[in-house]
C-alpha cells in the first residue's frame, strides 16, 4: 500500500542484490571512487532514519525539503519519510534564492535538509520564509531533529497519502506543485515493469543507469520504483557526462539506460572507443531523439532507443516498444495499458485520424484520475481546468494514425524544452520585465542544434534607452542572478515594438513573419556560452 512497504517486501526477497549504485567519477564531491548499497544495507539505514524522524516527532501531515543533489541517500530519506507519512519536497540544486524561497513558502515545509556546501544559501532562504522551517545539514544529520512546529497526525499511510511534491513549470509563471501519492508512484513503477516487448524487465537482474535528476519523475519515480518492484539496481550518476558515459556503463554493468534528446548527438560526437560496444546495455528508454540520428545511434552502439511520452502529472508513460517502431518519425507508442488517449481540437472534439490535435489522457475504468497526480497544491482551479471533462489536457500537439500509433508534433503550452528542462516563458518574462530598462518582453522558444530548444527574449526598451551589447549583457546577468542557470535567455533581440491584440496581449506568433529565422535577425546577441552552472 506504500512505497516503503514495497521496498521492505523486495528487500526480504533480494537482500544481497544491489539497490543503488553510484559510478566512480573523480570530479564529484561524493563517492569519487563509486559506491554500491545492497537492499539489506539500505534497509538498515532506512530503519535508522525512520526511527530518528519518529522520535523527533515527524509523521503524517509534515513535509520535509531536501537539497541533496543526486546523492543516493536522498532515496533513503525518501523511504524513511514514506514509512511515517511524511511528504518529501526535493529542491532543484540549480534553483537560486528567489526560486527556492517560493518553493519553501508555497510547500510550507516543516524542515529542510541540505548538503553543507549549500547551507548558507538555504539558511538565507529559511530566514526569509514565512514559516521559518528548521534547517539540518545532511553530513551532520543528528540522532534527534529539531521538533516540528505542529504535531504529527495519526493517519496510517495508504495508497492515497501524499508522498511528495514535485514542482513543474506551468504557463502562468511560477511552477505548480504536483501532489503525488503512493498510488501514483506504484502505478508508475508497475507500468514500466510490465511493458514487455523490447522493454522487458527481468526480475532481479536489471541495472538501470539514469543520468536525470532525482527531483524529476523520470528518475525519482518511474525508474526508481520499477527497480524497487523488480529487485533491480538504480544507477545514479550526478548528471550526464558524455566523455565518461561508456566508461560508467561498463563499470556499473548497466543493462538499461535512460536518455533525453540531447544525449544521442553528444555521444555521437565523441571519438570511437572500445567501451562503446563493450557494454551490457539491452535498451535505452527516453524521448526526443532526432529521427535522422535514431538508426545511426543504434547501429553504432548496438541497442535500441525506445521513445516514450510522459509528464509529471501522468506518472505512467506511453512507450513505442514493439517493432516496427517507425524510428524515422516521432512515434512514441500506442495506448495499451490503463492510460488511454484522445486527440482533440480546440473544442475538445475528436479530430479525424491523421489530423493534429491536443493529446488528452485518462485512466481506463470508473476512475479517470486513478494513478495520476492528486492535484496542484493550493490551485484547485488549475487542477479542474487541466481535468476538464475528466480528461487530462496535456498541452501537447500530436497526431494518431489508423493503427493507434501516436506521433509527437509540438507543445501547445507556452513552455520551452531545453535539454530536458521545462522552462515557463512567463517566468523568464516576469524577471526581465522587472528590470527598469525594459518596457515589454516576449520570450519564445527557438530551435537549438544541441539542446533541442533555447530561450530567446524579444525586448522593447523604455524611452530613449540605447539597445547596446553592454545593455544586453546586463539584462542577461540580471536574469541569471534570479533564475536557475538554464532559464535566462540564450538569445536577446531588441525590437522597436511587439504585436498585440486589442486587449494588449502580445501575439508571439506574429513577432516574425512566416519563414523568417529569428536567429538571423540583425543585432541579435548570443549568450548561450554564458549559460553554465554556477559553482557552489
Amino acid at each position: 500500500m506504500t512505497v516503503y512497504r514495497t521496498f521492505c517486501e523486495t528487500a526480504a526477497s533480494f537482500p544481497e542484490n544491489t539497490f543503488l549504485c553510484v559510478p566512480a567519477y573523480e570530479n564529484r564531491a561524493y563517492y569519487p571512487e563509486g559506491m554500491e548499497f545492497s537492499y539489506e544495507t539500505a534497509s538498515v539505514e532506512i530503519e535508522r532514519l525512520k526511527d530518528v524522524y519518529r522520535r523527533s516527532g515527524y509523521g503524517s501531515g509534515h513535509r520535509v525539503a531536501y537539497l541533496l543533489e543526486n546523492r543516493p541517500e536522498y532515496l533513503f530519506h525518501f523511504l524513511a519519510a514514506n514509512a511515517l507519512g511524511i511528504s518529501v519536497v526535493p529542491i532543484n540544486p540549480d534553483y537560486l534564492h528567489d526560486e527556492m524561497l517560493y518553493q519553501m513558502d508555497h510547500s510550507e515545509v516543516d524542515m529542510a535538509v541540505t548538503i553543507a556546501s549549500r547551507f548558507e544559501d538555504l539558511k538565507a532562504v529559511v530566514n526569509e520564509s514565512v514559516k521559518e522551517p528548521s534547517l539540518v545539514v545532511f553530513e551532520d544529520f543528528p540522532e534527534l531533529l529539531p521538533s516540528p512546529q505542529t504535531r504529527a497526525g495519526d493517519l496510517t499511510p495508504d495508497l492515497q497519502s501524499e508522498v511528495s511534491l514535485l514542482y513543474t513549470s506551468g504557463t502562468t509563471g511560477r511552477p505548480k506543485a504536483c501532489i503525488l501519492t503512493n498510488e501514483y508512484y506504484l502505478e508508475a513503477g508497475r507500468t514500466y515493469l510490465e511493458l514487455g516487448g523490447l522493454a522487458e524487465i527481468r526480475r532481479g537482474e536489471e541495472r538501470l543507469y539514469n543520468p536525470l535528476p532525482l527531483f524529476h519523475m523520470n528518475a525519482g519515480a518511474v525508474s526508481f520504483v520499477c527497480m524497487l518492484l523488480s529487485g533491480g539496481c538504480l544507477v545514479i550518476p550526478d548528471r550526464f557526462h558524455p566523455s565518461t558515459w561508456w566508461q560508467e556503463l561498463v563499470q556499473t554493468r548497466s543493462t538499461i539506460i535512460h536518455y533525453l534528446g540531447v544525449v544521442p548527438p553528444m555521444l555521437l560526437n565523441q571519438p570511437v572507443s572500445e567501451q562503446e560496444t563493450n557494454h551490457s546495455v539491452r535498451f535505452g528508454l527516453g524521448a526526443g531523439v532526432e529521427p535522422e540520428l535514431h538508426d545511426v545511434f543504434e547501429e553504432r552502439y548496438g541497442f535500441p532507443l525506445i521513445e516514450v511520452w510522459g509528464m509529471t502529472e501522468t506518472g505512467r508513460i506511453f512507450v513505442n516498444r514493439h517493432e516496427p517502431r517507425q524510428i524515422h518519425t516521432r512515434a512514441f507508442g500506442r495506448p495499451e495499458d490503463d492510460m488511454i488517449a484522445r486527440v482533440v481540437d480546440e473544442h475538445d472534439m475528436d479530430v479525424e485520424v491523421g489530423q493534429d490535435g491536443e493529446l488528452l489522457v485518462s485512466c481506463r475504468g470508473k476512475d479517470p484520475r486513478r494513478g495520476f497526480f492528486a492535484g496542484y497544491l493550493k490551485n484547485d482551479i488549475a487542477t479542474e481546468e487541466a481535468w476538464k471533462g475528466n480528461w487530462f489536457h496535456t498541452g501537447d500537439t500530436v497526431r494518431q494514425d489508423e493503427t493507434g500509433m501516436l506521433y509527437f508534433v509540438d507543445r501547445k503550452k507556452n513552455i520551452i524544452r531545453r535539454s530536458g528542462e521545462n522552462i515557463a516563458a512567463a517566468e523568464v518574462e516576469a524577471v526581465l520585465q522587472s528590470h527598469d530598462k525594459v518596457a515589454q518582453v516576449a520570450v519564445i522558444a527557438v530551435k537549438d542544434e544541441i539542446r533541442e530548444e533555447e530561450v530567446m527574449a524579444c525586448i522593447v526598451l523604455k524611452g530613449a534607452t540605447s539597445p547596446t551589447g553592454k545593455l544586453a549583457t546586463s539584462l542577461f546577468n540580471f536574469a541569471r542572478g534570479k533564475l536557475a542557470y538554464y532559464k535566462p535567455p540564450g538569445w536577446i533581440l531588441f525590437v522597436e515594438s511587439l504585436p498585440t491584440t486589442g486587449t494588449q496581449k502580445i501575439q508571439k506568433t506574429q513577432i516574425f513573419e512566416s519563414g523568417v529565422n529569428p536567429l538571423e535577425q540583425p543585432g541579435i546577441f548570443d549568450f548561450r556560452k554564458m549559460k553554465k552552472k554556477i559553482s557552489k
